[in-house]
């Protein structure tokens, strides 16, 4: 019985490894197939309602390859442009920041994150430029993997909840309905908002002749960037814009300009928005929001962003269960 246990051991591990490896190169694409069926499945299943599941799953897959692939197309045109321009961007904010007198540590973390977003954006530029064939076929993975979450999600639901153990099922349940929170704060709530804050960025840019195309997609980065913080938003990057025509001598364009920012980006949409995406309501605690955010892309890149949060979520749960245990046990 013990060798046929290790056998069974030892293959399986095998069958782990060779998973891990075919799976690896694709995970990108598929954790962002996952946010985003996630973020949109309340459409679908609106959707679904008039048009049947496929149907709605197929026309919002379409949707998705026809967006996915002109971003390839402007990802090709105009990446020098975005690069050059939000390396420019974050090297002024970094530089007026550390300006600032702040605390040791919180000024140790802003120079380590000076230093290694730029380098780590240079790297992922650099290895997609030379490698478009690379992101056609990884975008291709995400489309189809988003297809199949829209059609087989209340499916993978019940063979989530089946694999739960018996004997910790409360324990799990609770797991998941933290994730399932940390998710809708973070994705339905700040991702959701904070995108289209910077969609609205970068046509303004452009349509106030603030910057080429390629700078107005750094400076949308970056409105998405800046609400990951707690104190910053997006209205600091139309407030340096509006600056820039004032001092140019364009009044008019610069007021007109802060109207834009103030409806459009910020704090117009955070009033009449969040409220509704219930992200104030039990969402993520903010400083879970914010280590998790930076130290999962510091560990895991881009993706990192989803995992950290989701992953100090999980670990909260873990040691209020604990405590909740020890209390029992001590009375």
């Amino acid at each position: 019985m013990e060798l046929e246990a290790g056998i069974w051991i030892a293959v399986s591990l095998i069958v782990l490894y060779l998973v891990w490896e075919t799976v690896s190169p694709i995970l990108s694409p598929i954790i962002l197939a996952v946010t985003l069926a996630y973020i949109l499945y309340p459409l679908h299943e609106r959707l679904a309602k008039k048009t049947g599941n496929r149907v709605s799953a197929f026309t919002m897959t379409a949707i998705l390859t026809v967006i996915t692939f002109l971003f390839i197309i402007g990802f090709a045109l105009w990446i020098n442009d975005v690069k050059s321009s939000l390396a420019h961007y974050i090297n002024a904010f970094f530089e007026w920041l550390l300006t600032w007198n702040l605390p040791a540590a919180v000024y140790e973390l802003l120079q380590k994150l000076a230093e290694d977003i730029p380098k780590r954006f240079e790297e992922y530029v650099l290895g997609y430029t030379y490698s478009l064939p690379k992101l056609s076929l990884q975008a291709i993975v995400m489309v189809f993997a988003f297809y199949g979450m829209l059609i087989n999600a209340r499916a993978i639901r019940r063979e989530v909840y089946s694999l739960l153990p018996p004997e910790n099922r409360e324990l799990a349940i609770k797991l998941l309905e933290r994730a399932g929170e940390t998710l809708h704060s973070l994705l339905r709530g700040w991702l959701a908002i904070s995108i289209l804050k910077g969609v609205f960025t970068a046509g303004g840019f452009i349509l106030f002749e603030l910057a080429k195309p390629g700078g107005a997609i750094a400076a949308g980065i970056f409105t998405v960037i800046f609400e990951l913080l707690p104190v910053f938003g997006g209205w600091v990057v139309w407030l340096a814009g509006a600056i820039y025509m004032l001092n140019s001598g364009n009044v008019v364009g610069a007021v007109v300009f802060a109207l834009y920012g103030i409806v459009f980006i910020s704090p117009l949409p955070d009033i009449l928005l969040r409220p509704r995406l219930g992200t104030r309501e039990r969402g993520v605690n903010a400083l879970i929001s914010l280590v998790g955010i930076f130290g999962g892309y510091l560990a895991f890149g881009f993706v990192g962003i989803i995992i950290g949060p989701v992953a100090l979520s999980l670990l909260a749960t873990l040691v209020e269960e604990w405590k909740e245990v020890k209390v029992k046990s001590a009375g």
